[in-house]
């Protein structure tokens, strides 16, 4: 079967007046249909930036993005991007927000309105669509998030750190919720993280990144037991332990 995303030997540079600085070198992977992939690096290794490109909201100096075998600015496929931050409009209902996308994408008809309300009932959000943001707490509010993003259908979930702005408690919660959520829906996502744990209790495979310019190290797939079917259960399978060590070895070990 043919890849959902591959990135073919890309490149790139951020440029100033006071010159190139190299922000990714010779990237390439690919992501099955439906697969969950991590990626990790340490901090200014350029994983932001990779977002950016898989998203196209920046274009490789060398090498391609593809999305089904097609570059993804002429590919006509839709990214869903999530960000640290829930950027939830506090004037607007959970309703309101949920359906911004599809309002900006002028999709909001009775069609999409139905999905969108059974999203929020399947997702627990039904009993809140009418409050404000300030009104939930803020699991809740990246959750509505999630809707939002899930909401214009897209056939990539790009994550950058969504959970990195909750409290520890509140974020392996979330992160366990949102993660579901994912998998129940099929979507082929990549989650950018700085916290090697949360990396192996969500992915299929994980991505390890060198030190800036960014290339790629090694790329590790992560199986459990069929009873450990959840992030908060991967945390407590005998394997953890054995995944975390091999990502941080990765990480120590020079390219």
């Amino acid at each position: 079967m043919k890849p959902k995303l591959e990135v073919c030997g890309v490149s790139f540079s951020y440029h100033s007046p006071d010159g190139e600085t190299p922000a990714l070198s010779h990237i390439s992977f690919s992501v099955a249909v439906g697969e969950f992939l991590a990626v990790v690096g340490p901090s200014g290794c350029g994983k932001s930036t990779l977002l950016s490109l898989l998203s196209g909201l920046l274009e490789p100096e060398e090498g391609s993005v593809l999305i089904d075998g097609i570059p993804i600015r002429s590919s006509g496929a839709g990214v869903g991007y999530m960000l640290q931050k829930d950027h939830l409009f506090e004037w607007r209902t959970i309703y309101g927000n949920a359906a911004l996308g599809l309002e900006i994408q002028k999709k909001l008809n009775p069609k999409s309105r139905n999905h969108l309300s059974e999203m929020l009932r399947t997702y627990g959000l039904a009993d809140f669509q009418s409050a404000r943001p300030s009104e939930l707490s803020g699991g809740m509010r990246q959750r509505a998030a999630l809707i939002r993003t899930l909401a214009v259908q897209p056939d990539l979930l790009l994550l950058d750190e969504p959970f990195s702005a909750l409290d520890y408690q509140t974020r392996l919660s979330v992160c366990d919720d949102i993660s579901t959520i994912i998998r129940s829906t099929g979507k082929t996502a990549v989650l950018i993280t700085h916290d090697l744990a949360e990396a192996i209790s969500v992915a299929d495979r994980i991505l390890i990144l060198s030190s800036r310019p960014g290339q790629v190290k090694s790329i590790l797939p992560v199986a459990f037991a069929p009873e450990y079917n959840t992030p908060l259960k991967r945390r407590n399978a005998p394997e953890f332990s054995h995944y975390f060590n091999q990502v941080w070895k990765e990480l120590q070990e020079p390219v």
